[in-house]
């Protein structure tokens, strides 16, 4: 397992689009998933013990980003060729086990993990309302392991920013994770 961290933010960046399956069946694009003040793109997988350690919290994170008008995807983008645990039959078992807010969407021939510039799982990408990139940071202090409860939540309060101002916090903390499972 490689851990990378992510690059420094690229404000004001687009969003790039996609049309890709999600577990629920149906196919999903930005214009299908934004909210009304942005729009939170994950890269998150099953197996990586970085997303497992936080996964609760993205939920709980998500949920309440809702509230604020900002909307989120889960995007897995690994060869579940090598990670059997990552296979679509597993993403749609993890995302009913967690009652994901979000549509959890595969990305079979990792052009859009590409697109983006992802590098590790989870790695986030916050959107404001014109889909401009405002937020390339970490969920919170967790890494293997799930940091104390009481930390600050990075993530949300970045993105609950971005619903407000519309612009992202100028120092951010990058992700850390496992590497994408690039096929060969």
């Amino acid at each position: 397992m490689v851990s990378l961290e992510t690059p420094v933010c690229e404000f004001g960046k687009p969003i790039v689009d996609f049309s890709l399956p999600g577990v629920d069946g149906k196919t999903w694009s930005v214009e299908s998933c934004r909210g009304e003040n942005g729009l939170l793109v994950m890269f998150i997988c099953n197996h990586c013990p970085y997303v497992k350690a936080v996964r609760e919290r993205i939920v709980r994170d998500t949920r309440e980003l809702i509230g604020l008008g900002i909307n989120s995807v889960a995007i897995m983008s690994n060869n579940p060729e090598e990670y059997a645990e990552d296979s679509f039959e597993n993403m749609k078992k993890v995302a009913e086990d967690y009652d994901f807010p979000f549509p959890y969407l595969i990305d079979e021939t990792q052009d859009v993990a590409r697109a983006y510039g992802a590098v590790c799982t989870p790695d986030f990408f916050g959107y404001n309302k014109d889909l401009e990139l405002q937020y390339r940071g970490r969920l919170d202090a967790s890494r293997k392991q799930t940091a104390e409860g009481d930390v600050r939540r990075d993530l949300f309060e970045a993105m609950k920013q971005v619903a407000e101002t519309g612009k992202g916090p100028a120092e951010q903390i990058p992700s850390m994770g496992c590497s994408i499972k690039w096929k060969s």
